[in-house]
């Protein structure tokens, strides 16, 4: 089977980490690869940035089905396009916000999300609403570090670090969920020291998305994800028409 991860943002730095951490966790059967997009923003940290990464995700999924990848995984906390993406794709695609907040709630009666900067702690209280997560989410927590910073700041680590802590304390919560693909890489040092789950979303999603092709299921073709409608685009998303 073929995995592909879409970074939705343009910073190859960051998904190259992704990568990783994705690998880390495929089966051996599995070809994964990460792929950066080639339009957008350098990092998504508000509803402007998000409405403008979707249409580099959508191009990649594109992509990525005329090269027969069968499954892909949106490496963003905000998932964003992702039912976009579910009405392209002829197999899964998980958002890794919506993978780890299930993942999380099959580890206790709660959990915390810890997220990078404040002005995305609304979105993630929305998806948790969406997913039905609302009764397992017990807050949304950031840490006040700018997206690009998780890879430049020596502070990073600690920082994360110790917001996790602070968030399971305040919130009696049993589990973390990281807040950002950028964070991937910080799972098992924080677990290691908070001594509670911590769960990645890159990981969650791959394995999710893994475990439904090993299953043999596909994408329904029916209603709201069938195939978008065949008609033209205008200007910059003239090439966007299928």
């Amino acid at each position: 089977m073929r995995i592909r991860v879409v970074n939705p943002n343009t910073t190859r730095a960051m998904t190259e980490t992704i990568e990783r951490c994705a690998k880390a966790v495929a089966g051996p059967g599995t070809r994964l690869d990460a792929v950066t997009s080639e339009m957008g923003p350098a990092s998504i940290e508000s509803h402007y940035d998000e409405a403008l990464s979707i249409p580099g995700l959508l191009a990649a999924i594109q992509r990525g089905e005329q090269e027969g990848i069968d499954g892909y995984v949106i490496a963003c906390f905000g998932d964003p396009g992702l039912d976009a993406a579910r009405e392209l794709a002829g197999g899964p695609v998980l958002g890794i916000a919506e993978a780890a907040m299930h993942a999380a709630s099959h580890l206790g009666c709660g959990f915390s999300v810890v997220t990078t900067l404040n002005r995305t702690i609304g979105r993630a209280g929305e998806l948790a609403h969406r997913y039905g997560m609302q009764r397992f989410c017990r807050g949304v927590h950031a840490c006040e570090i700018p997206v690009l910073a998780l890879e430049t700041d020596p502070q990073a680590r600690k920082i994360v670090t110790e917001a996790c802590r602070v968030a399971v304390e305040a919130d009696g919560s049993d589990a973390i969920v990281l807040g950002c693909a950028g964070m991937a890489d910080l799972c098992e040092h924080i677990r290691d020291e908070i001594g509670v789950p911590v769960v990645d979303g890159v990981a969650a999603a791959t394995l999710t998305v893994q475990s439904l092709l090993t299953l043999g299921v596909r994408k329904s073709g029916r209603g709201e994800f069938a195939a978008p409608l065949t008609k033209p685009y205008s200007g910059l998303l003239s090439s966007f028409g299928v």
